[in-house]
Parts: C-alpha cells; structure tokens; sequence
C-alpha cells in the first residue's frame, strides 16, 4: 500500500509544472537535467524513462531532489555570552576595591581601594576575555557545521543530477 501511494505521488511530481517537467525535461529545483528523443521515443516513452531513470539515480546515490532536505537551510548562528562584555571588569573591580579598602585598613583605605580595584578589575578583564573567546569558537564550530552539511547536499544533488544524466544518456536521449 506504501509503495502504491510512493509511485502515485512520485509520477505527480515528476509530471507537475512546479519543478518544471515536462516533454524534454527531468525537473528538480535541486538538480535538473534536461533532455531531448535521439530516436524518437514519444511523450509517454519519455515519461516512462524519466521516472525509471529517476528512481535507479536516487537508488545509486541515496538522494532524492524531490524529498525536502533533512538538514535545515544555512543560518549563521551567534552566540552571545552571558554575562555580556565588561560585566565581570566591574563586579570584580568594584569587589577588589572593597576588599582592599577593608584589607587596608582605615588610614590607609583610598591606597587599598586602589590597589584592590585595579587587581580585580584585570582579573575581571581576563574573564570576560577568556568567555568571549569562548562563544566565539562555539559560533565559529556551528557555522562550520552547517556549512560542512550544505556542502554535502549540494554534492548529492550534483551526483544525482550526474547519475539521472547517465542513465537517459544509455536510454538513447541527449543531454542539454
């Protein structure tokens, strides 16, 4: 029952003006090809080749232009971290500033502040640094990802397109 409802809707998709088959053509938005009688083979030969040809190509390279792609289309990601920028420069230079105010004592306390604020504030900065950094290398690996899975599909339709080629080709029809 499966198979009979697969063939129905694959011989609707390959006879409907939306991926542009028609006489003389094997139509995808992801990979066409199209073609031409060398021998005169009328239009329901041509029909019979296309969806023939159609289903040995996607047997031999295991993708189907018709069947919506897995992956979802390209989106550059970006990632943010939280805290934001400079947050732990402030929190840890207003907290070092406190310590060393209260380290220093009261007579000494400005000198204390000082010392204190400007070590945390460095060590706030390191932080902030280090996590930047680190949002940046998880942006940089998800869009590698995502281009890496692209590069892939676009390889499949390409040996499709290949495959559906040779095989209309054997079947005695030019390709354009």
């Amino acid at each position: 029952m499966v198979r009979i409802a697969f063939t129905v809707l694959m011989i609707i998709a390959l006879c409907s003006p939306v991926f542009g088959a028609g006489p003389g053509t094997s139509g995808s938005p992801a990979a066409p090809v199209s073609f031409y009688p060398k021998y005169g083979q009328g239009p329901e030969q041509q029909d019979r080749d296309r969806y023939e040809c159609h289903c040995w190509a996607v047997r031999q390279t295991g993708f189907d232009p018709y069947l919506p792609p897995v992956s979802v289309p390209v989106q550059r990601a970006a990632v943010v971290p939280v805290p934001p920028a400079g947050h732990d420069t402030a929190v840890l230079g207003f907290t070092g500033a406190l310590m060393g105010a209260l380290a220093a004592g009261p007579r000494n306390a400005g000198a204390g502040a000082l010392v204190g604020g400007v070590t945390g504030a460095v060590i706030g900065a390191v932080s902030d640094s280090a996590r930047q950094e680190r949002a940046r290398e998880i942006e940089e690996a998800y869009n590698s990802r995502q281009q890496a899975q692209s590069s892939q599909l676009q390889r499949k339709g390409y040996d499709y397109s290949r495959a559906m080629s040779a095989c209309l080709e054997g079947r005695g029809y030019g390709i354009r």
